[in-house]
């Protein structure tokens, strides 16, 4: 079977199980992966799709083929594969998982050793080439690898703890969606060490998903955790993609929190402990996140959006916290990955500390920083992306600083945008912003995307 390479993305490697993500493609990347990498030791696990234990199968076979040995976690959050690596000293980690796509999706994301991404940049397209090559040859294996089957849920379940203080806990009813996802167990494990009384919401991993698709950012999956949180009177509501690299958190009145402004919540936890460390953002918004680090002490530092980027600049710059507000957030002590545990968590112990409730603590920065959120426009094509940037840039550069870190980002006294465009999609994406002014919010969101969209 020949292999599309358009499964091969950015980040990772996606497509419909089995048309383009099939047992031949796992079998391939395991058998290429080690000598590509030099890789002797590899942690792998899987989602709860259905089709996650044959390809596991399939990519535990490759590998152990081309003589390395495989270290198989099993079920598992995309979060573990990156714990895994680091915490072993693996020399990689391949996680099988298609996040919060629909059921029939699957994929793979790499990690090399220190838990560091493959990105084009570090050898994913090089894989991408090789697993396509008809002509390589796949017949020709060295001695056998051997294939373990290991238990790391205690050690990675104490590293999640290790971030917050229980003791100070106050005894929070909180109510849980997985979604059907592979969370479930892992709420179950954390729940033991916890005072909170959790209700738990389609807490069964089930690659049929059943409850719908786990993606909390459409509003039919919100609207189940939103009305749970009302009903049960909770102080806050939590819910998770597939894999739970991302949590969305909701208030005690059930309205869902941007994760723009978990970002500087999630500062403001870690620079109370930690005076002067480096907070790392995106640029699409940004005005309440640099306020929070400021006025506490910290270091704001602005980098390009996406994973590889801010994990990379988090290293380069020692940053003890990096956040988008996309809800990937990352962790220098978590081998500088994104997790989707962690930060539920420290915004309880931040919450525990307040006489305010979680509504009041997000309100107060949405009056000061009120953003329009994340505005998708579709163009013709890639191209014309380009032209739309340089048009709004004409319009609204003159005489201005253009930041071009992640599109084009231009500040005026009260108000800010930034324009960027997708990366694998035909599509450019708003986020403006101001100080305190709705309606100086709505007039330039209206205003640039008349010029966008014409």
């Amino acid at each position: 079977m020949s292999i599309d390479k358009r499964a091969f993305g950015t980040y990772d490697v996606r497509g419909i199980y089995p048309k383009t993500i099939n047992q031949e493609l796992a079998y391939k990347v395991g058998r290429i992966f080690p000598k590509l990498f030099n890789a002797k030791k590899i942690a792998i696990g899987h989602d709860i799709r259905l089709s996650g234990p044959t390809l596991s199968d399939a990519l535990a076979r490759g590998l152990s083929e081309s003589g390395c040995d495989v270290f198989d976690i099993g079920q598992c959050g995309t979060e573990m594969i990156y714990f895994t690596t680091g915490f072993k000293n693996f020399d990689g980690g391949i996680m099988i998982t298609a996040s919060h796509n629909p059921k029939d999706d699957n994929g793979l994301k790499c990690v090399l050793k220190n838990s560091r991404p493959l990105t084009p940049d570090t050898g994913l397209f090089k894989l991408r080439d090789a697993v396509a090559d008809e002509n390589f040859d796949f017949s020709y294996r060295k001695a056998s690898g051997n294939i373990f089957r290991i238990d790391i849920m205690s050690d990675y379940i104490k590293k999640i703890l290790s971030y917050i203080n229980v003791k100070n806990l106050k005894p929070f009813k909180v109510v849980i969606n997985s979604g059907n996802g592979a969370a479930g167990p892992i709420i179950n494990e954390l729940e033991k060490f916890l005072p909170f009384e959790i209700i738990k919401i389609f807490n069964d991993p089930d690659g049929n998903f059943p409850n719908g698709v786990p993606n909390p950012l459409r509003q039919d999956n919100r609207e189940v955790t939103s009305k749970a949180v009302v009903e049960n009177h909770a102080d806050c509501g939590v819910a998770f993609d597939g894999d739970f690299d991302r949590c969305f958190l909701f208030d005690e009145k059930g309205g869902f929190i941007e994760g723009y402004y978990l970002v500087g919540l999630l500062a403001q936890n870690f620079l109370s402990k930690n005076h002067g460390e480096k907070i790392i953002y995106d640029p699409r918004a940004i005005w309440n996140t640099t306020d929070i680090v400021k006025n506490m002490g910290g270091v704001p530092l602005m980098c390009r959006s996406g994973h590889s980027y801010i994990k990379n600049m988090m290293r380069d710059e020692n940053a003890i916290y990096g956040g988008e507000m996309s809800s990937h957030h990352y962790f220098r002590d978590f081998y500088y990955c994104d997790s989707g545990m962690i930060p539920w968590l420290l915004i309880l112990e931040l919450l525990s500390q307040s006489d305010k409730t979680l509504s009041q603590m997000v309100d107060d920065r949405q009056k000061k920083y009120p953003v329009s959120g994340e505005l998708n426009s579709k163009v013709a094509s890639l191209e014309a992306v380009g032209e739309i940037l340089k048009k709004v840039e004409n319009i609204y550069g003159k005489d201005r600083e253009v930041i071009k870190i992640d599109g084009i980002s231009i500040d005026f006294d009260d108000w800010r945008f930034n324009l960027r465009p997708s990366g694998t999609e035909p599509y450019i994406r708003l986020n403006v912003e101001t100080r305190g002014d709705k309606k100086l919010l709505k007039e330039k969101t209206d205003e640039l995307l008349k010029i966008i969209r014409s």
